[in-house]
C-alpha cells in the first residue's frame, strides 16, 4: 500500500476521533491532552502527506513507462522459455507439453491452423543443450569466463577466450551438420527432408603443464625491499604471457606443449591458404572475403589480423599510390579491426626467398575464435634445499593450460608471405 494512502487513512480515523471528543461540553482532563496529542499527529502527517504524494508522483511516471512496455517484455521472457526439446519429444513419444512450452503452443493454436506442433521463430535463436541422436554433446562442466588473462597478451588482442576451470575437463559442443531448406514444389508436395542435427566437442584438458621457475639471491631480498614483489609479479607475469602466446599458436602438441592453431589447423578443419607473393592488402582481403561468405565476418571490420613486423616493414614501403603516397599498409590497417604485430607467436621467416605466416580471426555471434583454459589457480612451490648454502629463494611457479578452437570457420592462416 502506497504511503500516501496509510496517511490518509489515519487523517481520516484522527478526524473521527476529535469530532467525538470536540463534542462533548466538559471534556476531562486526559480527553483535552489527547486531543492536543491528535491535533499535533494531524499536522504532522499534513507534512508527511504532501512528502509522500511528490516521492510517489515520480514512481507513478516510472511504472506508467514500464506499462507501455510490459507486453513486449513479457513476451520475449516467455519465448526464452520456449523448450524445442519438449517440441521433439511430444512429436517422438507423444509425451504432453507443459510450462511455458505449452502456454506458447496454445496461444499460437488460437491464432492460426497448424497441424503439427507451431514453433515460434523466436524459438530458432541459438540456444545450447537442443540436439538429436549421437550428436547429444556430454560438456564435463561449464566453467565461469574471465574477461582476460595477460593486458598485452596477443591471444586476448587476437580475440581469444581464457577459461578457468577448478577441475575436470571443458568440451564445447559446435554444430557440424547443415540444416536445408526446401519450397514445396506443388500444393501436395513435400518439403526437404529432415538432416540430423549434429555437433562435435572440441575439448579443453589439462595435460600440459607450463612451469617459471625464478632465483631470488639474499642480496636481491636485502636490497629490494617491498618492490621486489613487484619485480617478481612483473617478471612471473611476462614469462607466462610469453609463453602462452607462443603456445597459442605455435604449440606443436608434443613434448609437453599443447596444439597451437598451426599445428592443429589441419586435424581442426581450419583453412590454409598459400599467399606465394609479397604482402598486399589483395592478397588479405580475399580472405576477408571468405570470411563473409562464410557468414563469419559482416565486414573488415570485425576481421583481427596477427602478422609478423618484417610484414609491416614490406608493407609500409610498398606505395600503393604514388601521387597520394598511401601505402599497401595504409590500406591494410584502414580497413580491418585490429591489426596485432608479434615476433613471438609467429615463427621467424624462413626459406629462400624469405617467407612468414600470418593468422586472420573473426569473432562470431559473440563466440570467440578460440579458447585457452587455464586450471585453478597457478601453483607456486618454494624449494628449500637447492640454494639453501648461499641463502638464496628458489621458487617455482606451475599453471595448467591447454588450447582448443571453436568454429573453424572463424580461423584463417595465410603461409608462404615473402
Amino acid at each position: 500500500m502506497l504511503d500516501s494512502v496509510k496517511i490518509a487513512r489515519r487523517q481520516s480515523e484522527i478526524r473521527q476521533k476529535l469530532s467525538e471528543l470536540v463534542g462533548k461540553q466538559n471534556p476531562t482532563e486526559d480527553e483535552t491532552r489527547q486531543m492536543e496529542e491528535l491535533d499535533r499527529e494531524y499536522r504532522s502527517n499534513e507534512t508527511r502527506y504532501r512528502a509522500a504524494l511528490i516521492a510517489e508522483d515520480q514512481e507513478r511516471r516510472e511504472a506508467g513507462a514500464d506499462l507501455e512496455t510490459r507486453s513486449s517484455r513479457e513476451w520475449a521472457e516467455i519465448m526464452a522459455g520456449f523448450e524445442v526439446r519438449q517440441v521433439a519429444l511430444a512429436l517422438d513419444e507423444g509425451r504432453s507439453l507443459d510450462g511455458q512450452t505449452a502456454e506458447i503452443v496454445s496461444e499460437l493454436r488460437s491464432r492460426g491452423g497448424y497441424r503439427g506442433i507451431p514453433l515460434p521463430w523466436e524459438a530458432l535463436e541459438i540456444r545450447a543443450g537442443e540436439t538429436v541422436a549421437s550428436g547429444t554433446p556430454d560438456p564435463i562442466r561449464t566453467a565461469p569466463i574471465i574477461e582476460r588473462l595477460f593486458a598485452r597478451s596477443v591471444a586476448a588482442r587476437m580475440g581469444g577466450q581464457m577459461i578457468n576451470v577448478d577441475v575436470g575437463e571443458v568440451e564445447y559442443p559446435v554444430t557440424t551438420s547443415s540444416v536445408t531448406a526446401g519450397w514445396a514444389a506443388s500444393e501436395t508436395g513435400n518439403v526437404t527432408g529432415p538432416s540430423a542435427y549434429t555437433t562435435v566437442d572440441r575439448p579443453l584438458k589439462p595435460d600440459y603443464n607450463l612451469g617459471i621457475q625464478m632465483r631470488i639471491t639474499r642480496k636481491t631480498l636485502k636490497q629490494s625491499g617491498s618492490g621486489l614483489e613487484q619485480a617478481v609479479r612483473r617478471d612471473m607475469n611476462g614469462a607466462i604471457e610469453e609463453a602462452l602466446d607462443r603456445a597459442v599458436f605455435l604449440g606443436s602438441g608434443a613434448s609437453g606443449e599443447p596444439t597451437g592453431l598451426f599445428a592443429g589447423a589441419s586435424a581442426w578443419g581450419i583453412s590454409e591458404q598459400a599467399v606465394g607473393a609479397a604482402p598486399t592488402w589483395g592478397a588479405f582481403r580475399s580472405e576477408v572475403v571468405s570470411f563473409i561468405t562464410g557468414n563469419a565476418a559482416s565486414g573488415p571490420g570485425d576481421v583481427r589480423l596477427l602478422i609478423r613486423p618484417e610484414v609491416w616493414d614490406a608493407m609500409d614501403a610498398s606505395i600503393w599510390d604514388a601521387g597520394s603516397g598511401i601505402t599497401e599498409w595504409d590500406r591494410l590497417s584502414d580497413a580491418l579491426g585490429v591489426v596485432t604485430m608479434s615476433h613471438n607467436a609467429l615463427a621467424d621467416p624462413a626459406g629462400s626467398p624469405l617467407a612468414t605466416s600470418a593468422v586472420m580471426t573473426t569473432t562470431a555471434g559473440g563466440v570467440p575464435p578460440f579458447f585457452v583454459g587455464t586450471w585453478g589457480a597457478i601453483d607456486l612451490i618454494r624449494d628449500p634445499y637447492s640454494d639453501a648454502q648461499s641463502g638464496a629463494l628458489r621458487i617455482t611457479a606451475l599453471a595448467t593450460m591447454d588450447v582448443t578452437i571453436s568454429r573453424a570457420v572463424q580461423t584463417r592462416i595465410l603461409t608462404d608471405i615473402q
